[in-house]
């Protein structure tokens, strides 16, 4: 069977050593859930650690989470279009914004429901999406000011997410004088600057990030463990809470380069990279076929646990990987196991012909995590009940 499975004792770790990276900061953090695509076992586990801050940029995931977390502060991630208001106001707590229709639109549905709505008005830095310029700051902060249904929790920007820009100290500082700014002229605190993301948390590891911002949304990290500024895993977090297990269905020793010198007709690219391990023309191994191809995932974006084992090309349904000269005792019908990076595990995560589960099984975890802990609150205890990151000893 192909699936992915989530190792809730990674999670709890990893979400455990994020949350005292927050404390030590004096930070808030929202885990940002997308990637999950609503599983509900995963989002289960996250409440008996103790998250109750959560944000999706999918309002059919944010109904999924209201219905496991009843209380919690929801954060919708994607600027709001004129025909989810209802549905925005109904399901978070906060949005983010950068329209001033939006926002009045906003301000009118929840004075429909009696109810406060909070916002983060969103900056453009650097990263071209969204975000209001920041020559329009003063002048759109007064137009919302006074909507007496939405409340200005803060300021925020993405950094990192399209462009793919490093975020750095000029930018985030920039938004602490921003915040500055608006609180002189207006007379009103902002709670909130919202720049803390996956992205920054190398800069965090480094005391490179202003004490202003004070609230992260962290996903990747959390559940990949990725350092997306210098590449590998940030250090102290695991990279195997999320992993794939694809079936092999064939294993044979054979030739691992075709003897065709045509053009090549694969409706796919497939890698053209010249590293050490290549197969030379005429060379033998073993090859095994895993039932899992580009209809399903990035193919790119996976990597084989075992560092002898490449993948040697992918179809719609099949990904080929070379085993070398030993085939390690494998067999149809077992498994290889491969990390992912972030596009891999997304379209993994929604792709309808993969199996998800979790290990070990909610009501399982759930009874461990009793155990651990005198009471499930969102600043947990310290490490040392949790499995350590692999390699690292556990705290003393």
């Amino acid at each position: 069977m192909n699936r992915v499975t989530i190792n809730l004792e990674a999670l709890l770790y990893n979400f455990k050593v994020i949350n005292q990276w927050m404390e030590k900061h004096h930070a808030s953090w929202t885990v940002v859930t997308k990637v999950l695509c609503g599983h509900e076992d995963t989002l289960n586990a996250l409440k008996y650690i103790g998250a109750t801050s959560m944000g999706d940029s999918r309002l059919s995931n944010l109904d999924t989470v209201k219905r496991i977390f009843p209380d919690y502060e929801g954060w919708y991630l994607r600027v709001p279009g004129p025909s989810v208001i209802e549905e925005v106001i109904s399901l978070s707590s906060v949005s983010l914004n950068s329209e001033i229709g939006t926002i009045a639109a906003l301000e009118k549905e929840a004075k429909k429901r009696n109810k406060t709505h909070h916002v983060i008005i969103m900056i453009e830095l650097g990263d071209l999406r969204e975000g209001i310029l920041p020559g329009s700051l003063v002048k759109f902060y007064e137009s919302v000011f006074n909507f007496p249904h939405i409340e200005v929790l803060g300021i925020g920007a993405n950094l990192g997410c399209l462009a793919g820009v490093a975020p750095n100290m000029d930018q985030l500082m920039q938004l602490v004088l921003y915040r500055e700014l608006l609180e002189l002229k207006f007379g009103h605190k902002l709670p909130l600057i919202s720049a803390g993301s996956s992205a920054t948390l190398p800069l965090l590891a480094e005391g490179r990030v202003p004490k202003g911002i004070n609230h992260f949304r962290i996903g990747e990290a959390l559940f990949l463990g990725t350092d997306l500024i210098n590449g590998g895993t940030l250090p102290k977090l695991r990279d195997d809470v999320m992993l794939l297990r694809a079936e092999i269905v064939e294993l044979k020793e054979k030739e691992l380069t075709t003897l065709a010198e045509t053009p090549s007709i694969a409706p796919f690219a497939q890698d053209q990279s010249n590293s050490s391990s290549d197969p030379t023309p005429g060379q033998r191994g073993y090859r095994a076929l895993v039932g899992v191809g580009q209809l399903d995932t990035d193919i790119t974006g996976l990597t084989p646990i075992n560092p002898e084992h490449q993948i040697a090309g992918a179809s719609s349904d099949i990904t080929a990987v070379n085993l070398g000269d030993d085939p390690g005792g494998l067999a149809v019908g077992d498994t290889i196991k491969f990390r992912l990076n972030y596009s891999a595990l997304l379209r993994l995560m929604i792709c309808p012909y993969i199996t998800k589960s979790v290990e070990p099984k909610i009501e399982v975890f759930k009874e461990e995590v009793k155990k651990r802990c005198s009471k499930l609150c969102p600043v947990l205890d310290d490490l040392d009940n949790a499995v350590p990151a692999p390699n690292e000893t556990p705290a003393s």
